[in-house]
């Protein structure tokens, strides 16, 4: 299994419209082959805000893949590229961590 962290900056203000392209999108994205999980999430709203906040711009998305393969595919699928060229002038950065469990 592959887990990705995806850590996505919007430009200032822009992550609302940022994060409606990103829930258009998830419906394909859940129905790709191997797509375990795929969602967005945000600072906890009653969590007072600190220095690991991520802040009012940014959202990190939380994937699962069946294989490294899957998510590669999902990299070059056609409405990623869509959803990529969508906002592109309103992200200002993207870190994207790719890891697998820790096998004892």
């Amino acid at each position: 299994m592959i887990h990705v962290i995806a850590l996505i900056t919007a430009q200032p203000g822009q992550r609302d419209k940022v994060l409606a392209a990103f829930n258009a999108n998830v419906p394909a994205v859940l129905a790709e082959d191997g797509c375990i999980e795929y969602g967005a999430t945000v600072d906890a709203k009653d969590m007072p805000a600190s220095r690991n906040s991520v802040g009012p711009d940014t959202f990190v998305v939380v994937e699962k893949w069946a294989s490294l393969a899957d998510l590669q595919a999902h990299a070059v699928s056609p409405h990623m590229k869509a959803y990529g060229a969508s906002v592109k002038d309103m992200v200002a950065s993207r870190v994207i961590h790719v890891l697998e469990p820790v096998v004892a």
